[in-house]
C-alpha cells in the first residue's frame, strides 16, 4: 500500500515533467488567478473589518436637561444635609432598558468643558453652559436611528443625536461593503475555480490517449486516477507559492503604510499575525483542492469506456 502510494507520487512528478509546457501553463494560470483572488479577498475582508470598526465607533450622545441630577447618588436637602437622590439613574435605567443598548458612559459637563481645552477655562463652575451627557454604545449601527428616537422621547433628556446624516452615510456604506464585498468575493472565487479547473483539465485532455490505453490494458480506474490526482494537486500547490508570497508582501506593506493614519481615526487592519497565516493557508488549500479535483473530473471522461 505504501509502495503504491509513493509510486503514484513518483508518476505524478514524471507526468509534470513529460508535459512541461502544459504543466507550466496550468501553474501560471493558478498563480495569476489565485493572486487576483487573494488580493481582492484581502481588500474586501479588511474593508468589511474597517467598516465594522467605523460603525462600532458610532455612539449616541444623550444630553440631559439643565440641572439634571440623574448621575448624582446624593443631593443636599433643605437643611444642607446629603440625602439619597430620589431621581438617581431614572433616565439611565430607562436608556439601559431599551433593546439594542450595549453600554452607557457618563460624562459630566465639567468633563465636557475640559475636552474643549484651556481656552474655555473661564467658563468653569456656574459659568459652564454645557450639559451632562450619557454616551450610549449600541449593539449594531443599524439601530442608531430608532434608539435615538426612543431616547429623545424620555423625560429628563434635552436632546440626543448619533451624528445625523454623516453617521448614516457611514452605516449605509458599511452595509454596502459587507453585502457587495461578500458577493464580489464569491463571484471571483467561482471564476477562479472555473479558470483553474479548466486549465488543469486541458493538461489531462492532452493525454487522453495515454489514459485510454491504460484502461484498455486492464488498469483499474482508481489506479489511473491517482497519479493525475496528485499531479493536479502539485500544480495547485506550486501555483499557490507566488500568490502566497505576493499577498504576504503587499499586506505587510499596506499595513505598515496605513497603520498610523488609521490609528488616528481609531481604526486598524487585521493584525498581520492573525490575518496572514489564514490567508496564506487558504491560498494553498484552494490551489491544491481545485487542482486535484480538476484532475479527477477531467480523467472521468476517459474512464467511461
Amino acid at each position: 500500500m505504501i509502495r503504491r502510494f509513493f509510486r503514484h507520487i513518483k508518476e505524478s512528478f514524471k507526468g509534470l515533467g513529460r508535459n512541461g509546457w502544459m504543466s507550466f501553463a496550468a501553474i501560471t494560470t493558478v498563480a495569476v488567478t489565485l493572486t487576483l483572488v487573494g488580493l481582492f479577498a484581502s481588500l474586501i475582508i479588511n474593508a468589511q473589518h474597517l467598516s465594522q470598526q467605523a460603525t462600532g465607533n458610532i455612539r449616541i450622545a444623550v444630553f440631559l436637561s439643565d440641572g439634571s441630577t440623574d448621575a448624582v447618588e446624593t443631593v443636599a436637602d433643605e437643611s444642607g444635609n446629603q440625602v439619597a437622590n430620589p431621581y438617581y439613574h431614572l433616565v439611565y435605567n430607562q436608556i439601559e432598558a431599551i433593546q439594542g443598548v450595549k453600554s452607557i458612559e457618563f460624562s459630566s459637563k465639567d468633563t465636557e468643558l475640559a475636552k474643549l481645552g484651556s481656552d474655555y477655562a473661564t467658563l468653569e463652575g456656574d459659568q459652564n453652559p454645557l450639559q451632562d451627557v450619557y454616551y450610549v454604545t449600541i449593539q449594531t449601527a443599524n439601530q442608531a436611528k430608532s434608539i435615538t428616537k426612543q431616547i429623545q422621547a424620555l423625560d429628563g433628556v434635552d436632546s440626543a443625536n448619533y451624528g445625523g446624516d454623516t453617521a448614516q452615510n457611514v452605516i449605509n456604506f458599511a452595509n454596502y461593503i459587507q453585502v457587495g464585498g461578500t458577493v464580489a468575493t464569491a463571484v471571483l472565487i467561482l471564476v477562479a475555480i472555473f479558470l483553474i479547473s479548466n486549465t488543469v483539465r486541458m493538461t489531462i485532455l492532452s493525454r487522453g490517449s495515454e489514459i485510454q490505453i491504460m484502461r484498455l490494458v486492464g488498469a483499474k480506474k482508481g489506479y489511473i486516477r491517482t497519479p493525475f490526482f496528485f499531479e493536479g494537486a502539485w500544480i495547485g500547490l506550486i501555483g499557490a507559492i507566488l500568490p502566497a508570497g505576493a499577498v504576504s508582501y503587499l499586506y505587510l506593506l499596506a499595513n505598515e503604510s496605513l497603520a498610523k493614519g488609521l490609528a488616528e481615526q481609531n481604526l486598524a487592519l487585521y493584525p498581520v499575525n492573525q490575518f496572514l497565516p489564514y490567508a496564506v493557508g487558504a491560498i494553498f488549500v484552494a490551489g491544491i483542492i481545485i487542482g486535484a479535483f480538476g484532475s479527477l473530473i477531467s480523467t472521468s471522461r476517459f474512464l467511461k469506456i
